[in-house]
């Protein structure tokens, strides 16, 4: 059967299912487009529930979040009239709802990449649809990467549909070896867009209140609003409470954080006579039909995370939404009827919106990847099918933090621990805290912990006594009595304190108990590369990675010697401390003894000006102890020395006069003769190893190299004969008529010259000269106070010429001075008077 490499209707998408239908069975993979509004996610799945070509087969659609894919499967099971669980489940973090009769599961990417470590072949199920693929997320990518792998391999008859509103179908396509496109013009209505930028001076979360109060009173039905996190919509909530609403309109926040049941009491349909206005963050841009919604607001950002791979830290960024992103968001208003949507941003902002957000996989922590791509068997990445691999140096240091956990050998081989951490399903650095934890007794402690990590902070973020110390959160954890403190929010209380029974659960762990001096060592475990020990100023810390950090003013942990630093803004030089614990060398050396460095250290310190030897114990860049070494190689203590002198770290050479004279004669001589050394600034540099280093044998400060006679040590690398040349090419000296010997000035090689009294060359008509006469010295004649009056080469010359000029000038001002006619036949003097 042949099948169209694209297609395209006008019609709504049920009507194109049998085109659907027939390109899946004609071929392996499809990729299906259709806009904002089109309805997709529940009528495709269903409508191929009981084709032929499935066999009785299971169909697995992927939703890029916990709430869309819950949605999606009370939507599916309303339309068969059936409850979650019969014909259609789903299987999110913490949660599944899926019987034997279960045809449709829709699971979050992270469930996927489990079911194929579980069953590469994924037996049992015809279809993988991967739904919102443009949103590209890090499990996406690897999920279709892994499942292509198993058809390409093991499965030639498993069917993968991708399907997007926003994607680049033709890339996608590609990918999935040139498979036929399907466009869906859907069902969506017609949505009024109204561009609004807010003023200069206007806060975000004051123009979304603003923009939402008018809308209310001009537009019809609810209102859905994008704000970037939780932080805003708490303030554009405020703001709308005291501006005395509607009593008919209900406000509601929708972000990750909140309980399934708040973020389904924002998806339903308000009662009868009521209007939502439902604030939330990206959650709700995709997969999500809240009924009612006419008006959209956006504000037009997106809070990201986004991972260094130089400071090992993922941090959360609010950036512009693409403008695939902003689409997504317009189209919440067209979903059931006609709508409106206001961008809080001009048209010619928009203009300059990206096309598409960034892939996570270019910007995100890889050490899940890089673990599931171990447990797979997959050493080099690019054996799989991507549509953006997975950065090289971003992966690389994702596997050196899996060995560093004992996930990976040196090959990057996954270990045995490795392969349960694996099946833990929680990040690699907690899925260690906690098996580690259980090994040595503090596995309740290690699940409040990790609970703790994985949730948004338990103390509001204005919390004045929002100490970084994890303690303070353990010490809530496992004390009912503070539950109504002020500081706490409550609800990340509740979901914290429920993972860590889920968690305590999927250890077999029997008790609750937590020990809050454990903290420290558990968190190394989880951070081992986050280890920071203070400098020497309280509150500012050296972490073993070898970056800085530092604890707020106030701080209870300021004063700790030892600290494992949970989180941190990722800021350079010093990341600011947002989560961390107490910490003692002891467990420091008991928990990394087998990475201990020990080491004779030979090292340049420039502030003592000394090069030191020790013996020193290391964990990375935290010196643990050190000690002097009796022992010293003097050769190498040299070559460290020169190494600071090359480097000019605190440490120069002196060249004193005798030695810049030296090396000017000798730059002299190089114009005139071949053979001779450059002594030039970038050729000593470059050949100190030869002429320096065996002068810094036995020499260890600063003042000794300051000292050193460089004339002498340029000198001797020079044999006799060319000594011996170079003080008869080159003098140092020439005796001019009054018996003085006056220094020759080399600084300029091309012209070499003299400075001299005018009155001592009185009676000598020939221009010295030196380099056996082939060169005649330049003469700079002085006035009786020094004062240069003539340059010249041609003395002879100049006193059959303009000596006379010069004479009567100098006359009249030194009158007491012998100023003859005739200056060949006068007789030189140094005197600075007559003769009386």
């Amino acid at each position: 059967m042949s099948f169209p490499g694209s297609f395209a209707s006008s019609l709504p998408i049920e009507s194109e299912l049998p085109a659907l239908r027939a390109a899946l069975s004609a071929v392996s993979s499809a990729v299906l487009q259709a806009p904002p509004g089109a309805g997709k996610t529940t009528v495709v799945p269903l409508a191929l529930l009981h084709e032929a070509w499935l066999d009785g087969q299971r169909i697995v659609m992927l939703e890029p979040r916990r709430l869309a894919a819950r949605a999606s499967a009370r939507r599916m099971a309303a339309m068969l009239g059936e409850d979650v669980g019969a014909t259609v489940g789903f299987r999110v973090r913490g949660e599944t709802c899926v019987s034997r009769s279960t045809r449709i599961e829709v699971v979050t990417e992270g469930v996927l990449t489990r079911l194929l470590h579980a069953d590469a072949a994924l037996e049992g199920i015809g279809l993988v649809i991967f739904d919102e693929f443009h949103e590209r997320s890090v499990h996406a990518d690897l999920g279709l990467a892994l499942t292509l792998q198993t058809q390409e391999l093991l499965r030639p008859e498993l069917r993968i549909l991708v399907m997007s509103a926003t994607l680049d179908g033709g890339a996608v396509s590609s990918l999935l070896g040139d498979a036929p496109i399907l466009t869906s013009r859907g069902r969506a209505f017609a949505v009024d867009v109204r561009y609004a930028p807010p003023r200069v001076d206007q806060r975000v979360d004051e123009a979304v209140a603003a923009t939402i109060r008018r809308a209310i009173e001009v537009d019809e039905g609810s209102i859905l609003a994008f704000l970037p996190g939780a932080g805003e919509i708490s303030r554009v909530s405020e703001r709308l409470s005291a501006a005395a609403l509607p009593r008919d309109v209900i406000v509601l926040p929708l972000y990750g954080d909140l309980s399934p049941r708040a973020q389904d009491d924002a998806v339903l349909p308000a009662r009868a006579g009521e209007r939502k206005i439902v604030l939330a963050t990206s959650i709700a841009e995709t997969s999500l039909t809240i009924e009612g919604v006419r008006v959209v607001v956006d504000a037009g950002f997106s809070r990201v995370p986004r991972f260094s791979p130089r400071s090992g830290m993922t941090r959360l960024e609010t950036v512009r939404v693409s403008r695939a992103g902003a689409d997504q968001r317009c189209g919440r208003a067209g979903r059931t009827q006609p709508g409106v949507c206001y961008r809080l941003w001009s048209a010619g902002e928009q203009a300059a919106l990206l096309d598409r957000a960034v892939p996570e996989i270019v910007a995100a922590d890889l050490a899940p990847l890089a673990l599931d791509l171990a447990l797979a068997g997959i050493v080099d990445p690019l054996q799989l099918r991507w549509l953006d691999p997975p950065p090289a140096a971003a992966l690389a240091q994702a596997r050196e933090l899996l060995v560093e956990l004992g996930a990976l050998d040196a090959l990057s081989v996954i270990t045995a621990h490795g392969r349960v951490m694996a099946a833990l399903g929680v990040h690699p650095r907690v899925a260690h805290m906690l098996l580690a934890g259980r090994e040595l007794g503090a596995a309740p402690t290690a699940c409040a912990l990790a609970a703790l990590l994985e949730e948004r902070d338990v103390l509001r973020p204005d919390s004045a006594s929002r100490d970084a110390d994890v303690r303070l959160r353990l010490r809530v954890l496992s004390s009912p009595s503070g539950d109504h403190d002020a500081r706490l929010d409550r609800g990340r209380l509740y979901r914290v304190r429920e993972r860590a029974r889920v968690l305590r659960s999927l250890l077999a762990v029997q008790g609750a108990g937590i020990d809050e001096d454990a903290a420290g060592w558990l968190l190394a475990l989880a951070y081992p590369d986050r280890v920071a020990r203070r400098r020497g100023v309280a509150g500012r810390y050296l972490m073993r990675s070898g970056s800085g950090a530092r604890l707020d003013d106030g701080s209870a942990l300021s004063t700790a010697p030892w600290l494992s630093v949970a989180e941190t803004d990722g800021q350079r030089p010093e990341a600011r401390i947002f989560l961390a614990a107490p910490l003692d060398q002891a467990d420091v050396e008991r928990l990394f003894a087998p990475q201990v460095v020990r080491e004779h250290v030979v090292e340049w310190q420039r502030a003592s000006g000394v090069v030191a030897v020790h013996r020193r114990e290391r964990l990375g860049a935290l010196v643990l102890r050190e000690v002097p070494a009796r022992d010293v190689d003097e050769q190498q203590v040299a070559r460290v020395l020169l190494d600071a002198i090359e480097h000019e770290d605190g440490v120069q050479l002196r060249w004193d006069v005798a030695a810049r004279r030296l090396r000017e004669r000798v730059a002299f001589i190089r114009l005139l003769e071949d053979g001779w050394p450059d002594w030039s600034d970038p050729a000593l540099r470059q050949s100190m190893s030869v002429w320096l280093l065996p002068h810094l044998v036995g020499v260890q400060r600063r003042t000794a190299v300051e000292s050193l006679d460089l004339a002498s040590i340029l000198l001797a690398q020079l044999s006799f004969a060319k000594r011996e040349t170079l003080d008869r090419v080159a003098p140092t000296h020439i005796e001019v008529p009054t018996g003085s010997r006056v220094p020759v000035d080399y600084s300029d090689p091309g012209a070499p010259f003299i400075a001299v009294r005018l009155q001592e060359m009185f009676g000598l008509a020939e221009t010295p000269r030196v380099a056996g006469g082939r060169v005649p010295l330049m003469l700079h004649l002085l006035s009786p106070a020094g004062r240069p009056v003539q340059v010249t080469r041609d003395l002879g010359g100049f006193w059959r010429s303009s000596y006379f000029d010069v004479r009567k000038e100098l006359r009249g001002r030194y009158p007491k001075h012998e100023w003859p006619e005739d200056p060949l036949s006068a007789a030189p003097t140094r005197r600075a008077k007559r003769r009386s």
